[in-house]
């Protein structure tokens, strides 16, 4: 008999915002993660007062990839932040690639 699995999501597109304390909610990391975030600039805010910030859609997607970074590989923050910056550009490479052999 084959078992067959069913997930369930949300998908998250740029025109949904969240706030500090929403997109902490979303990922189970608390604000001062976030914030770590923000000074490694791993997500940048919209607003100029921390009270204030509210965060696109594309940032909980990096902040997921940050936290599973550091979970499965043991990064520190710096070293999660390059290794996203360094899958985002081989991801951009690829599609251009793509779009060549088109």
């Amino acid at each position: 008999m084959t078992r067959q699995t069913i997930l369930t999501g949300i998908i998250v597109e740029d025109t949904i915002e969240f706030t500090l304390g929403e997109l902490s909610r979303a990922c189970g990391k608390p604000a001062e993660w976030i914030l770590a975030l923000v000074e490694e600039g791993v997500i940048e805010p919209l607003g100029t007062e921390q009270t204030q910030w509210h965060f696109l859609g594309h940032c909980l997607r990096r902040v997921r990839i940050v936290e599973r970074l550091q979970s499965d590989l043991g990064l520190n923050l710096a070293g999660a932040a390059l290794a996203l910056e360094l899958l985002e550009e081989v991801e951009t490479l690829r599609n251009r690639i793509a779009a060549l052999e088109e």
